[in-house]
């Protein structure tokens, strides 16, 4: 019996997961995962898109690879080849896929690691996994049939049985998401005839995959040949481009120069698969034209007022008039003085 510590199997596991990181270069119309890798959450596909799963395993074992394919009712073990230049590819066909329950789908890629053989094996005869370090050969869970183990339980076991202390294989994980086919158109607005704009959504078909675009007026009906039918759209087919958070990206461009204002509906159709989406939005009159009126150009001329002259008005003085004593005659004044001195005698 073949032991080996937690410790170093760690180690090796770890090597081996860090190997099947690698670049990968994703065929169209398939979802490329990797085992191992560490990207942001799972991918979604629809109901018939091929799935291949593609990593580096060294040692160059010589059985290969086991592959366990588990989802919900489902159950797949395959074996496949390591190649010369230690890379793999284990494939889903579209067949694989095509009618499976909608759900999460797990990929487990196991290595026999140093003594070249599987220690965890499945048995078709009875829908159990048998671990062979025990004993000639123990059943540890039932993975198909009656009594079998629902598929994230299953999935669990198994990622536990691999990784036990008496078993030396270790293993790289991938996992992804199927439901229905869906083609989501994004919100669209409105719009005004002449308007440059881009139509656009989201879908889980795969990158590579096409849709048939049709914008169409809604008023818009067949009509014989003998009748006018003025037909105001646009239609196209365009390729499913790679995405994220689970949901591939698809647009359509388009110009409404030649529309004319009305509702319009936009429909978008697998062209492989069966999905479509529909939405509407209008178109409306273009803006009326803004006339502009030409301006005069008015030159404005700086105008210099002179300095005033400042003007100073004479105050005019009103002056007292002089009173003008005419002389007396001399004679008078003597008499005058004489009289006086006479009046002055008699009073003694």
């Amino acid at each position: 019996m073949h032991y080996r510590s937690i410790s170093d199997k760690s180690i090796i596991g770890y090597f081996i997961l860090l190997l099947c990181s690698a670049a990968l270069i994703i065929p169209v119309s398939a979802i490329t995962l990797t085992p191992g890798s560490s990207t942001a959450g799972s991918a979604t596909i629809s109901n018939g898109d091929p799935v291949y799963i593609n990593g580096i395993a060294t040692g160059h074992p010589q059985n290969g690879l086991q592959v366990w394919f588990i989802g919900y009712n489902t159950a797949k073990i395959s074996n496949v080849a390591v190649n010369e230049d230690n890379t793999y590819t284990y494939e889903l066909k579209s067949a694989d896929t095509q009618n499976l329950a909608s759900g999460q789908y797990l990929v487990i890629v196991q290595h026999p690691m140093m003594n070249g053989q599987f220690d965890i094996v499945y048995s078709p005869a009875d829908g159990k996994v048998i671990n062979k370090q025990l004993g000639t050969g123990t059943s540890i869970f039932q993975l198909t049939s009656g009594g079998s183990l629902q598929s994230t339980d299953a999935a669990t076991a198994l990622m536990r049985a691999i990784n036990s202390q008496n078993i030396d294989d270790t293993f790289a994980t991938a996992s992804f998401y199927i439901n229905p086919p869906q083609a989501r158109i994004s919100p669209i607005g409105d719009h005004r005839v002449g308007d440059k704009f881009t139509i656009a959504g989201s879908t889980n078909l795969a990158v590579g995959d096409k849709l048939q675009v049709d914008v169409y007026s809604s008023s818009f009906v067949p009509t014989s040949k003998s009748q006018s039918g003025e037909y105001s759209g646009a239609s196209g087919v365009v390729e499913v481009k790679q995405g994220s958070i689970g949901y591939n990206q698809w647009s359509f461009e388009i110009d409404t120069s030649g529309f004319k204002p009305d509702e319009y509906l936009v429909k978008v159709a697998g062209i492989t698969q069966d999905v479509t989406g529909s939405t509407t939005f209008n178109i409306l009159q273009p803006l009326p034209a803004t006339t502009q009126v030409p301006q005069t150009l008015v030159t404005t001329v700086p105008v210099t007022t002179p300095a005033s002259a400042i003007v100073t008005t004479p105050v005019e003085r009103t002056q007292a008039p002089m009173t003008t004593h005419s002389a007396m005659p001399l004679w008078i004044s003597g008499c005058g003085v004489l009289a006086t001195i006479a009046i002055l005698n008699l009073k003694k």
